[in-house]
């Protein structure tokens, strides 16, 4: 968690797209809002195909979730990558005119390190090296942690390996809507997955491709040795 990461600022920068168009590509969520842990339909999604249709965006497959909260509806065109092999979506509320982030990513949440990450600034992206850095407070709420630096405010929920935090600016968006949405994730169904993620290729590969032209030993790499007149 620590590491600078590559946020894409699509969900903040397309705000007011999402406001007008989540009525229509809302992926399932709105029906869904506050949903809890368990997937509302009981259909646990194929591995196989949540694998093949996460790996074609360069995400991990256990890093994909959903959410849910009132009146909010997460906006298709916001989810993508995050980081190395993270998951990102945006949750709007048309109502409200308000947003919060989803962001998953490889790392955990401590006591110790929890002060040291900043709270994710959106299309900021990470603080960048030497660059001013808001204070982090940080309060233990559960298996969660509440964090707040500046105008903006996250629940982070350590999983094994990887970490969920819903994040949004403190303004506009209660602490109780980033709280309901932190119990509510959860590996999406059948349903949600289908909604959620665009499918993979015909033919998409969910295995490493195993060469056969590579030699049996050695690294591959092609033989540049020189000869006797070379």
């Amino acid at each position: 968690m620590t590491r600078a990461v590559r946020v894409l600022p699509l969900p903040l920068l397309l705000l007011p797209l999402l406001l007008v168009s989540c009525g229509t590509e809302k992926a399932g969520a709105e029906k869904r809002a506050g949903a809890g842990v368990e997937s509302s339909t009981g259909s646990v999604a194929d591995p196989v195909e949540l694998d093949a249709r996460a790996r074609v965006l360069g995400i991990a497959p256990e890093h994909v979730y959903v959410t849910g909260a009132p009146g909010f509806a997460v906006a298709r065109q916001s989810v993508g990558v995050y980081g190395g092999d993270g998951f990102s979506a945006a949750y709007v509320s048309q109502e409200a005119r308000a947003t919060f982030e989803m962001l998953v990513d490889r790392g955990t949440m401590t006591a110790k390190n929890c002060p040291t990450v900043q709270v994710s600034q959106g299309s900021g992206g990470s603080v960048a090296a030497g660059g001013p850095r808001d204070e982090v407070t940080c309060e233990r709420d559960g298996d969660a942690w509440y964090r707040k630096a500046g105008g903006r405010h996250e629940y982070a929920v350590p999983r094994d390996g990887h970490v969920i935090r819903l994040v949004g600016d403190v303004k506009g968006l209660d602490r109780a809507v980033l709280r309901g949405a932190a119990e509510a994730a959860h590996h999406p169904d059948a349903e949600e997955l289908a909604d959620l993620l665009p499918p993979a290729p015909e033919g998409a590969a969910t295995e490493p491709v195993e060469r056969g032209d590579l030699p049996p030993v050695g690294d591959g790499a092609p033989n540049n040795e020189v000869g006797a007149s070379g």
